[in-house]
């Protein structure tokens, strides 16, 4: 059975309601490597192949795989182990933060928002896309031996929260088709590095906000927060903290929320 491992583990005290973490969690894939020859053994001796020179081919090949990169068809493989790495590891970064709060309590999966079945405490994750980054792809196809992600969880005692980790900028093409026209008047004026930076807060505020209020995809990256903007741009503090109203007619949530945007984390929290 593959492993899992979570390294860089940081943990980040946003308010006295609210923590989040974020880690790296990585697992071998070198057992994919072994499936395939296995696979090809069983065809093999279905065309009566004897067991010796099975055992002298898969030999040969073994050598040959090891050698040299990995074969096209294994990417969507590798990605769908990507996605079963994510899930666990999301799941298992939140035990690490119940056993760093000290708090006994499991996961209720059964609705949206979660929440901790004794303490009732809000929970939400987030993970880099499987298939966000060509250049992890290409690694993983070079090197074939281990899958990486980013990782983030938040609690909340209080009230839902929304978090999204991401890697890679957003690309422009993407942020014309769903970012509104005061959105884009902004960026548009903006230098390359300060567009690139303030488009990528901008979706992930827009991703956490979906989580915080249950949105639609769409709904969710079309809303307006162009007046973040030059809070965004002005404020470079590891924890930019910024204030928006809420529009979710939840009579349990407040009006306003608060925006951290962990930036060496690469991370932005709704709380």
């Amino acid at each position: 059975m593959p492993t899992s491992n979570l390294t860089r583990i940081q943990y980040t005290q946003l308010d006295t309601a609210t923590w989040c973490v974020t880690a790296q969690v990585s697992e071998s894939i070198s057992h994919l490597v072994t499936e395939s020859l296995w696979k090809k053994s069983l065809w093999l001796s279905s065309y009566n192949t004897s067991c010796k020179d099975i055992i002298k081919l898969n030999s040969l090949n073994w050598h040959y795989q090891v050698a040299t990169a990995a074969p096209r068809h294994s990417v969507p493989a590798l990605a769908r182990k990507q996605r079963q790495q994510q899930r666990q590891g999301v799941r298992q970064l939140l035990q690490e933060l119940l056993k760093k709060l000290e708090i006994d309590d499991t996961l209720d999966e059964s609705s949206f928002p979660y929440r901790l079945v004794n303490s009732q405490h809000y929970v939400c994750f987030s993970h880099t896309d499987a298939n966000s980054s060509k250049q992890t792809t290409e690694s993983n196809q070079a090197n074939l031996t281990r899958l990486h992600s980013k990782i983030a969880v938040v609690i909340s005692r209080q009230r839902p929260a929304g978090i999204d980790i991401e890697i890679n900028n957003i690309a422009w093409h993407v942020v014309k088709r769903f970012y509104s026209e005061s959105e884009l008047a902004i960026l548009q004026e903006l230098s390359t590095d300060q567009r690139e930076r303030t488009a990528k807060l901008l979706w992930q505020i827009k991703e956490s906000f979906i989580k915080v209020n249950q949105y639609t995809l769409a709904q969710g990256l079309g809303m307006d927060y162009s007046h973040l903007i030059p809070s965004l741009i002005e404020n470079d503090k590891e924890i930019n903290s910024t204030s928006v109203p809420n529009d979710s007619e939840d009579a349990n949530c407040q009006s306003v929320y608060r925006i951290a945007a962990l930036q060496s984390q690469q991370t932005v929290i709704v709380f």
